[in-house]
């Protein structure tokens, strides 16, 4: 009579706990539906999104089939005030069926937080969603609070392409700060497509008139994407990369959640990504240009997916002394002339080496600025005498004079067609 009893009492709590359950999942799939029964899924009108009852954003959605389907949310989490997460997928394959019942599904979700935070509180991560019933799913939604409103991210990344639009896409993680320094970008610009790049991507927080200009000039030629990337409303961003000396809550405007970004929405799109800053070049030394500088690294190396460039600093103190770039029709330009700076500082063996990337989109999962944080295939630092970062900026040895540094004019082998197509841009833009 005791068992007979145990066992209703068991089996008439475990029903309740699964009628708690489905209700739970009801309650939350007729919110939806009573929201918007008949229409497309509500799309966030930016680039971050909060989080429902959280104060956690996410940025973008890509399927990423290298994990059997499962769905990347790229998000920045607060770490200090983790809670479970919980995603909800919808298959929206006939622009109506978002909140039926049979074209979504609701799942906890895991949280991979990104190993670098630099010491800030939030951080960029992973929220990974999956349910097998719906790898058709088409939009998806994280959630701390399944009934609050929800906005959907459309998931990219549906297909896997064997082929790509282009070979090289530099991913430039944030502008702020009203950034106008034109005639630098300009020249950085045009170098990159002498060397072999196609595309540009920008994350654009603030910039000043003149590289607005400069940015609406690449849009219509069709080198550049502008992302917007409001940060600045939705969390106090640092304006340096260590918490200690730059407070805020988020490392240098959300620099690592862009390049992660940027990885993930050109995983598809560009056979390689130079990951690196607005300030740089990765210039090839002994290669005309990038694509046979790659060519032959991926030869030599076939199982690596990372290319790791060492920086080499330019002081923008040291000019050339010829004056032979000094242009007068550049001086009403702002920002720096890089092809008046041919002094290089000489490496340190016992400081930090701010490397830069080459990758394989496809071979990684997770970066960092300087390195990559998850990857599948090798890594390989490139040495510089066959490839350098030229990054024209303040001193490091502001200590050294003229004759301790290096004269490298690697630049001005470019001279006959960078300077005209410089011009073309400065004067195209209504810069000059």
């Amino acid at each position: 009579m005791q068992r007979k009893l145990a066992l209703l009492i068991g089996i008439g709590a475990l029903t309740v706990l699964l009628m708690l359950r489905w209700d739970h999942v009801m309650t939350l799939v007729n919110l939806m539906s009573s929201k918007q029964p008949s229409a497309e899924p509500e799309l966030p009108p930016d680039t971050i999104t909060p989080i429902p009852g959280s104060r956690h954003l996410m940025v973008s959605a890509f399927k990423d089939h290298r994990l059997g389907g499962a769905i990347r949310v790229s998000s920045i989490i607060c770490r200090q005030e983790l809670q479970p997460l919980y995603c909800v997928l919808c298959a929206n394959t006939d622009a109506k069926a978002v909140g039926a019942l049979n074209q979504c599904a609701f799942s906890q979700a895991k949280v991979d937080v990104h190993s670098e935070s630099f010491g800030f509180p939030f951080v960029t991560s992973d929220v990974l969603c999956m349910s097998p019933a719906l790898q058709q799913a088409t939009h998806v939604s994280i959630t701390a609070n399944p009934y609050a409103n929800l906005t959907f991210l459309s998931i990219h990344n549906q297909e896997v392409k064997e082929s790509f639009r282009y070979n090289f896409t530099v991913c430039i993680s944030s502008l702020f700060g009203e950034y106008n320094n034109a005639l630098q970008f300009a020249q950085t610009m045009e170098m990159y497509k002498l060397i072999g790049v196609q595309r540009v991507v920008i994350y654009n927080t603030s910039c000043g008139p003149d590289i607005e200009k400069i940015l609406k000039y690449y849009r219509k030629e069709g080198m550049l994407e502008v992302v917007p990337w409001p940060i600045d409303k939705f969390l106090t961003p640092s304006t340096g990369w260590k918490y200690d000396l730059h407070p805020g809550d988020i490392h240098y405007y959300g620099q690592l959640t862009t390049l992660n970004e940027c990885i993930y929405r050109y995983m598809y799109q560009s056979k390689y990504l130079l990951l690196n800053d607005i300030d740089e070049i990765i210039m090839p030394y002994k290669h005309a240009n990038l694509e046979k500088l790659m060519g032959t690294l991926q030869q030599e190396h076939p199982n690596a997916g990372v290319f790791r460039f060492e920086n080499h600093l330019f002081p923008k103190t040291q000019f050339d002394d010829s004056g032979r770039f000094r242009l007068p029709r550049w001086r009403s330009v702002p920002g720096v002339n890089i092809l008046e700076h041919v002094y290089r500082e000489p490496s340190r063996k016992d400081v930090f080496k701010e490397w830069k990337l080459i990758i394989n989109p496809r071979s990684v999962e997770q970066t960092s600025v300087h390195s990559t944080l998850k990857q599948f295939g090798l890594v390989f630092k490139v040495p510089s005498d066959v490839c350098r970062i030229i990054h024209v900026r303040e001193p490091r040895q502001a200590q050294l004079s003229k004759d301790q540094l290096f004269v490298d004019k690697k630049l001005w082998e470019f001279e006959e067609l960078l300077i005209p197509s410089i011009d073309r841009a400065l004067n195209e833009s209504g810069v000059l």
